[in-house]
């Protein structure tokens, strides 16, 4: 059951909340906390739930966390969660050089919301996928790998607030946390 009127989100990104709130904010006050938790070493599913773990014990409440992956299918998933840090040592230009020598330049978007009611609650995930594939940049390049994500012919990047939170991974996402939070509200 969920009870709370309100939910922190745990981000620093200004991105992140923007898109959260707008796709979810009419259901739910989305509040914002930038926590630095360390990211442990897994699968999609392992770092979410410790990271949300970890975040509802320093918030001492409910938490909602966010995890982005994005699996090159040439490389069976890599880099996967830690697209960050590809993406910050290598850029746009570098990730599509990783491809170079591959046939395959299809990938796919993950997002994975975690949500813990608190200290010592499981955390539950809710997830979303988008099946794309990995382009040169086009489009501002202000938010992420945006530009170099191309869903049916157009980057993120390229396509307007609204429309991508119309079919992106992180809107999928929410969709589901979304059907929970309005079954489990009293």
């Amino acid at each position: 059951m969920f009870s709370h009127k309100s939910i922190n989100f745990i981000t620093g990104n200004k991105n992140k909340l923007a898109e959260v709130r707008a796709i979810i904010g009419s259901v739910i006050e989305v509040e914002n906390q930038a926590i630095d938790l360390p990211e442990i070493q897994g699968t999609i599913e392992e770092i979410a739930k410790e990271k949300c773990r970890r975040a509802a014990e320093i918030i001492g409440g409910p938490v909602l966390t966010e995890d982005t992956a994005l699996e090159f299918h040439a490389l069976k998933g890599l880099p996967g969660p830690y697209i960050k840090h590809f993406l910050e040592a290598l850029g746009h230009e570098g990730l599509n050089k990783i491809l170079d020598s591959f046939d395959d330049r299809g990938a796919e978007a993950v997002c994975t919301f975690a949500f813990s009611n608190g200290p010592g609650s499981e955390p539950m995930l809710f997830q979303g996928r988008t099946q794309g594939k990995i382009v040169m940049a086009r489009g501002p390049g202000n938010f992420g790998w945006d530009p170099i994500f191309e869903y049916e012919g157009r980057t993120y990047a390229e396509m307007d607030k609204a429309e991508k939170n119309q079919i992106s991974h992180r809107s999928k996402a929410l969709a589901s946390f979304q059907s929970w939070l309005s079954e489990n509200k009293p």
